[in-house]
Formats: structure tokens, C-alpha cells, sequence
């Protein structure tokens, strides 16, 4: 499965240049994966343009969501969702925790112990899926699918891609998240290229790939 996936920044070569460079980038693309930060605008014309589903988390900035959340979108906040390749044969699982550290007042912050709260909720529900299987011990479901495949958020885990400020500090418990579930995949934002000691990819010691989608980024999986 090919997944455009974007956060932070609107690409010039997507919103600018569809015709020329977008189009052809953007080819066998079967879903959305925004990060969040991205104006409802820019999902919806990238959803309109591909005719794919699109899910998304919401940054620290998308406090506009509340009153306007992009159309034909579908908000994963706290969620996992199961899905399938054209082909229904190729199931993925996206589980998603949008915001980022709390660093003042306002709409989608949290503080590390708010966000545990969240992370442990995610955990339970994943327990009772497992325990209705009949598939104690297993990553794979009754549906074909991981139990998580990709992990979305908004902000990086805690010393994997984020930086020292309180503002782009990461999470301690998505670290604990992935140690126990073991994703394949973390697909994150918040921290822009533009900012300095930037890393696309690398691996977490739970064999995660952990991967920046600032911008945009393709992902076949």
C-alpha cells in the first residue's frame, strides 16, 4: 500500500504545482496520513484530487478544526482503525494520539502524564480486542491485520527526533507504547526540517521505524 503522508508544511510540488509534479509523485497513492498542522484546506483539495481516504491527528495548532475540520477527512484521535489495499488482501492497522507537550494554555497540549492517560486508554482497548480474538500473545488479529501497524502522532517520542525545548519536547509514554506493541512504523511531525538537527528516518530500539513526515513524505508498506 502506497500512503502520502504530510504534517506541519504544504508542499509546493502538491498544492502548487499539481499538474506538473503532483500528480505524477502522488501516483498509486492509496491513502492519507496527515500528522497534523496542515490547513483543512490543503487535506481536503489532497482528498478531492485523490479520491483516497484520508485520516488524520491534529497538531498544536489546529484549534481551527473545532469550528472547520476538513471535509471527507477522518479525525483517528484515540482510535484504531483497521484498512485494506485495493487489492483486499494487504491490512493495515492505524492507531492514533494527536497534540503535542503542553507549553501553554490551549487547545491540543498535553502534559506527559495527560498524555499516558491517553496512551493506557489505547492500551485497554487493544487488550480487549485481543482477549475477544482468542489471541493472547499475538500481534496479528482475527482480521488479518496487526495490532498496530502505524502508529500517528502529532508530536515524537521522547529523545527519538524531538528536540530539548519544552515546545518540541517528545513523549516518554509513546516510547512505552511502542516497547510493548511494537508498531512497524511511527509516523510523526512537529519538528520541522527548517529547525536544525533533523532526522527523516531511523529505528527505535523496539525495531520501530520511526519516521518525520514534516512536509511530505511517500510510504509504501
Amino acid at each position: 500500500m502506497k500512503i502520502l503522508c504530510v504534517a506541519d508544511n504544504e508542499s509546493r510540488e502538491l498544492w502548487d504545482h499539481w499538474k506538473s509534479a503532483g500528480s505524477r509523485i502522488t501516483e498509486g497513492v492509496e491513502l492519507i496520513l496527515s500528522a497534523g498542522d496542515i490547513r483543512p484546506e490543503y487535506l481536503e483539495f489532497l482528498v478531492t484530487m485523490l479520491n483516497v481516504p484520508c485520516m488524520y491527528v491534529r497538531g498544536n495548532h489546529d484549534g481551527m478544526y473545532d469550528e472547520r475540520p476538513p471535509q471527507g477527512c477522518v479525525c483517528i484521535e484515540d482510535r484504531v482503525v483497521s484498512l485494506y489495499d485495493g487489492s483486499g488482501t494487504r491490512c493495515i492497522r492505524v492507531a492514533g494520539l494527536g497534540g503535542s507537550m503542553r507549553y501553554h494554555d490551549g487547545p491540543d497540549m498535553y502534559t506527559e502524564r495527560e498524555m499516558s492517560r491517553r496512551v493506557r486508554k489505547l492500551s485497554r482497548r487493544l487488550l480487549l480486542r485481543r482477549a475477544a480474538g482468542g489471541l493472547s500473545g499475538s500481534r496479528r488479529t482475527s482480521d488479518g491485520c496487526e495490532e498496530i501497524s502505524i502508529l500517528l502522532t502529532h508530536a515524537p517520542s521522547l529523545g527519538h527526533g524531538d528536540l530539548e525545548d519544552l515546545p518540541h519536547r517528545g513523549f516518554a509514554c509513546f516510547n512505552d507504547l511502542m516497547d510493548r506493541w511494537q508498531p512497524d512504523y511511527h509516523l510523526y511531525g512537529h519538528v520541522h526540517m527548517e529547525y536544525g538537527n533533523f532526522t527523516r528516518e531511523h529505528t527505535h530500539p523496539a525495531v520501530t521505524r520511526l519516521i518525520n513526515v514534516s512536509g511530505m513524505y511517500i510510504l509504501e508498506v
